[in-house]
């Protein structure tokens, strides 16, 4: 139970942590590297993914100096929870919503308000940003909506 409890303690932190470094941090001191996120691209890779790099690597080192028995380490599910949330960002982030490497589509409402929620970040290039920052704590309604009345409308105006 503890194992489970800390691998889930390891992906709810890294998105908070994710959108305290995002808003203060990356539109801050470090807007020089992250601007290269926000910019229009064909480039298969960008500066900013040295951030992603980093995260990785934590995990990583996580899980390799874990302690033994992994069961009652701290490290080891902490390190899994980072994983997931990278596995599941790399996902939604990259491929779904960045349409980078290689895209998928999907018409699920959940993937589709999380991409509007973050395209909405990403309607300007200037370093103060726009509301979200986080990639899945957002007011969540607020984008469901418009997602639920795009789908209306376009069913609607279909014909």
């Amino acid at each position: 139970m503890q194992f489970v409890a800390l691998t889930i303690f390891g992906i709810i932190s890294l998105e908070i942590f994710s959108y305290i470094l995002h808003r203060w941090v990356f539109h801050g001191v470090l807007w020089r590297i992250h601007k290269s996120h926000h910019l229009a691209t064909k480039d298969a890779f960008e500066s900013n993914d040295i951030f992603s790099v980093i995260f990785g690597l934590s995990s990583i080192l996580l899980l390799v100096f874990a302690e033994y028995p992994l069961s009652e380490s701290i490290a080891f599910p902490i390190g899994s929870g980072i994983a997931i949330y990278g596995i599941f960002y790399f996902i939604i982030h990259d491929l779904f919503t960045h349409r980078r490497f290689f895209p998928f589509a999907s018409s699920n409402k959940i993937l589709l308000t999380i991409r509007a929620a973050h395209q909405k970040h990403h309607q300007t290039t200037d370093k103060q940003g726009i509301e979200p920052f986080g990639l899945f704590v957002f007011n969540f309604g607020k984008f469901w909506r418009k997602v639920v009345e795009t789908k209306l409308t376009s069913v609607r105006y279909k014909n």
